[in-house]
């Protein structure tokens, strides 16, 4: 809990999530953080050279974005004095670097910090495979036209196939399991349907639309890019999404029987989100407008097969020691990696079993209401930019909690590798 100083989110930003279009999107990961960064420094009553550090979540920024927080910091003018660098928790890194920032500012070695996240996941590399790396090392070494040659004879067509980055990045080594392999576990382990997952990310779309078309992302900055072409909002929705258009995708999984299908599953996107997070000291001295208070974190592990319950296992600790319910949190917000993992986590809570051999509990936790749970869509809609997701999902409960006069929420994520995390955060 972050009892020691008060944490508080002043100010946030985010850029539309871009859907990738299978080749590499027009922005790069730091150009996105500079792109939401840019207006949300020059709205501030202070310089950019203000924050005590800067930090960054993101998982595979490019060759040339080595340390992409510092990278992004410098760009931003936040100054050669300021500190920065960069988290990595595969879907979290985003909520790692608020969680960072706050724990920071908690112990008194921070007063004003800004943290989010950023990904590029367009742009994720395709690299040469081993035989190829070798072969090129020999090359290399050939001095002689006849070791050259002799060297150019050895090639083979197998040597020139890649290895796709995104595709290893989404699978567990350790179990050998994609993310949607095991989403396929979750929704074997809790029965749930085809047709509850269907139904699940055609809501997220229909919210999604619901809340564009009524002004309910205000988080969003516009940007543009080289060819002067502008983006304002999360371009991988489908507003026309139905049940019927849902039930005609192929599984992508497991063919025979799965049922995890791209329609309910999250979109492979690039996009950047930031918190300015500052003491009570920081907030008077500058006199800044408070949008929240960080109450409480949570990260717990859990079997990587069923990495998508994760929520359920940082979340509930922190509604333990907070004596609360479910319910008693007005609004939430569950990263959508996939329908089944979001839809799995309630069931697990719901689950007596399952709460007594995973939780260590005595009863069923509870039934979470589904009318508090992603009001405006999820990443089933908005898209996942895996740095950047646990850092949007935190700026936009609290941009919720204000347009619904609510008090209390919790955003909380699943992470590959069996792993989840949990904000708790209050409406100040």
């Amino acid at each position: 809990m972050f009892n020691q100083r008060e944490v508080f989110v002043v100010d946030g930003a985010r850029t539309p999530f871009l859907k990738a279009d299978g080749k590499p999107g027009p922005f790069a990961a730091s150009d996105l953080a500079i792109a939401a960064g840019r207006p949300l420094l020059m709205r501030q009553p202070f310089e950019a050279d203000a924050f005590d550090e800067v930090v960054v979540g993101c998982v595979a920024p490019s060759e040339d974005e080595a340390n992409i927080g510092r990278v992004i910091s410098l760009r931003l003018g936040c100054g050669k004095q300021t500190p920065a660098w960069t988290v990595q928790r595969n879907c979290a890194s985003g909520m790692q670097a608020v969680d960072t920032a706050a724990t920071n500012i908690a112990i008194g070695r921070s007063d004003l910090v800004l943290a989010g996240g950023c990904e590029a996941m367009s742009r994720s590399p395709v690299l040469l495979n081993k035989k190829m790396v070798s072969w090129l090392g020999d090359w290399a070494r050939a001095k002689t036209f006849t070791q050259k040659l002799s060297t150019l004879a050895s090639i083979r067509p197998a040597y020139l196939k890649p290895i796709i980055g995104l595709l290893r990045g989404l699978r567990d080594p350790v179990v050998g399991l994609s993310m949607g392999q095991t989403a396929e576990i979750v929704a074997d382990r809790f029965n749930i349907s085809r047709e509850a997952m269907d139904e699940f990310g055609m809501r997220s779309h229909l919210r999604l639309a619901d809340a564009q078309d009524n002004s309910r992302m205000g988080e969003i900055e516009t940007i543009v890019d080289a060819a002067g072409k502008a983006y304002d909002h999360d371009n991988g929705i489908r507003r026309d999404s139905s049940m019927e258009k849902l039930a005609k995708l192929k599984p992508v999984f497991d063919r025979d029987v799965g049922k995890v299908t791209a329609g309910n599953s999250a979109q492979i996107t690039d996009g950047a989100a930031w918190l300015i997070l500052a003491s009570k000291q920081a907030v008077k001295d500058y006199k800044l407008e408070v949008m929240g208070r960080l109450l409480d974190s949570e990260w717990a592990g859990l079997d990587p097969r069923q990495m998508g319950l994760g929520p359920v296992h940082a979340t509930t600790p922190i509604l333990k020691r907070n004596k609360m319910s479910l319910n008693d949190v007005d609004y939430w917000e569950i990263n959508e990696a996939f329908a089944a993992q979001v839809l799995g986590c309630i069931e697990a809570w719901k689950d007596k079993d399952y709460c007594k051999s995973e939780l260590g509990l005595a009863r069923a936790f509870g039934e979470l209401d589904q009318e508090k749970l992603n009001v405006d869509g999820g990443s089933v809609a908005i898209g996942h930019p895996v740095g950047a997701s646990g850092a949007r999902i935190i700026l936009h409960l609290l941009h919720v909690l204000k347009q619904r006069d609510a008090q209390k929420g919790i955003a909380t994520i699943c992470i590959g590798g069996g792993q989840g995390g949990s904000v708790l955060v209050e409406r100040v």
